[in-house]
């Protein structure tokens, strides 16, 4: 659907995004993922054609964005961090004003424009000013936006910022539900929206692709090696002399204990910690002794977030 091949943007001396190649597929929610001036923004603005590239390629549905503009941007719907709202308008005269510069006419725009704040549920908003609706309701007026003209794909950049709670769980189920007849990248930093939402996650630093993945598999990759944790209903002394005939545990730390339970970590060598909890498992169940608990340390999407950008933080002043 979208093919990103060797794409880079300088201004001036500064590189805001650095041979970028990455391929986005029909049908996915794609989270989109960087510290501040790594050049997500960027990014989304050359593939959307409001921004040029110093040099590389972006092809949407087949067509070039730099070459067969008109062509490729009839199948990108585009919602910016701020929505380019006209406030003294309603619902209803801003989606006419957009689906006429989209080239929609009569009966069709008609329909489109009915079609859109059904998805979006602002028909009950329809004949207001703008300028006098809720911030969650400007944003799902900028998704109607960008939902004329049917695009096959849809960018959303930062669509929750500066929504209550409640505005924020309603414009995360909407995307869900964009997600099921659209391909949708959406930009955010808040990571357990992405985590949520998202089935697979492109984390940038420096203008620069430093991950791709599914989150299971992001996950799965960045295991810290190797913690443990377990509860058993044994003294230290002979849980220790269980654990002993584990391989591959290097420490091991009592946490807590009582006269009758006690509470370890324990860390081991390997990346992929679940053969040797399951090796834990096993020894505990030969002795006769019980656990109680275990428990793995797995990363989640900021601990990997903060991994993969620590040595990749771009200056004060940077691109976005």
């Amino acid at each position: 659907m979208i093919t990103v091949e060797h794409l880079t943007k300088h201004y001036g001396d500064f590189v805001a995004v650095e041979d970028l190649s990455f391929e986005i597929e029909e049908g996915h929610v794609y989270g989109f993922l960087g510290p501040n001036g790594a050049g997500k923004s960027t990014t989304m603005n050359i593939i959307t054609g409001c921004l040029s590239a110093t040099r590389g390629h972006v092809r949407i549905d087949g067509y070039d964005i730099f070459e067969e503009p008109a062509q490729a941007k009839k199948r990108i719907g585009y919602l910016p961090e701020q929505p380019p709202l006209y406030l003294n308008e309603t619902p209803r005269e801003y989606l006419r004003f957009v689906g006429e510069a989209k080239g929609l006419k009569g009966a069709e725009l008609e329909a489109q424009i009915r079609q859109v704040m059904e998805q979006t549920r602002i028909q009950e908003v329809a004949g207001r000013r703008i300028s006098a609706l809720s911030k969650g309701y400007r944003q799902r007026v900028g998704i109607a936006q960008a939902l004329l003209g049917n695009p096959k794909v849809i960018i959303l950049d930062e669509p929750t910022v500066g929504l209550d709670p409640h505005q924020i769980i309603e414009i995360r189920d909407l995307i869900r539900q964009l997600g099921q007849s659209h391909t949708v990248i959406l930009s955010s930093h808040i990571l357990s929206e992405v985590q949520t939402m998202c089935e697979k996650i492109l984390i940038i630093a420096k203008g620069r692709l430093i991950a791709f993945d599914t989150p299971e598999n992001l996950e799965r990759q960045m295991l810290s090696p190797g913690e443990i944790t377990l509860v058993a209903e044994t003294g230290r002394q002979r849980a220790e002399e269980i654990l002993s005939q584990v391989e591959h545990i290097t420490q091991l730390q009592a946490e807590e204990e009582t006269d009758t339970w006690v509470r370890l970590r324990l860390k081991t060598d390997q990346r992929d910690i679940h053969p040797v909890s399951r090796a834990v498992f096993q020894a505990f169940a030969r002795s006769g002794e019980n656990l109680l608990e275990m428990s793995l340390k797995k990363a989640n999407l900021e601990d990997i977030f903060l991994e993969l950008t620590e040595d990749e933080k771009t200056p004060e002043g940077g691109q976005k």
